[in-house]
């Protein structure tokens, strides 16, 4: 066995109400907020206790092509780690992005699992929440996505963002709520 990362090395602490089951390479978590599967790499193993998950290199993992040797035997179980973390935070308390539209007439609103968006276009623009994902638009312009599964969320919210934006004169589009956005000066005479 080789050593791991400082990261890897951790102990995932498994909270109150989150069940964690591992079947050959897979590793199935379940909570409050959902259930969440993830395949296992086979450079780790990962050993669940009744109050922690621990994670160890496994140096008879076999070929991988991203890297070779002790360098990715350290750094896989780092990497498996933060997924398994993430994905047990997930479901216990769940993930979320804020988005915030600026701009005369932009309005965001949700109907069932579709968000229509009016973005100054001639028509309507609509995304569709996949499963696991709920939408949700507290004012006219601000919207939340809300998950268990962090890299989908995010996923949703780029998505989004992505339909307008922010343009660098006037700032006009789809923000990220913290997203600070450096504006450009006009062209003067």
């Amino acid at each position: 066995m080789a050593s791991a990362s400082r990261v890897g090395r951790k102990p995932i602490k498994i909270p109150a109400g989150v069940d964690v089951k591992i079947q050959d390479q897979e590793i199935a978590i379940k909570g409050p907020k959902g259930h969440l599967k993830l395949a296992i790499h086979p450079h780790v193993q990962v050993a669940v206790d009744k109050t922690d998950i621990k994670i160890t290199a496994n140096s008879e993992g076999g070929y991988c092509r991203s890297g070779t040797g002790k360098k990715l035997s350290n750094a896989i179980p780092g990497t498996m780690r933060s997924e398994i973390n993430n994905a047990v935070q997930g479901v216990s308390t769940g993930f979320e992005c804020k988005l915030v539209l600026f701009g005369v007439g932009y309005r965001a609103a949700v109907k069932g699992k579709i968000l229509t968006l009016t973005l100054g276009f001639s028509h309507t623009i609509e995304v569709i929440a996949p499963e696991g994902i709920t939408i949700e638009t507290p004012s006219v312009t601000e919207i939340t996505v809300k998950g268990a599964d962090r890299h989908l969320v995010g996923h949703i919210g780029a998505l989004i963002r992505s339909k307008r934006s922010p343009e660098p004169y006037k700032g006009k589009g789809i923000r990220y709520l913290d997203e600070k956005i450096i504006l450009k000066e006009t062209k003067k005479k």
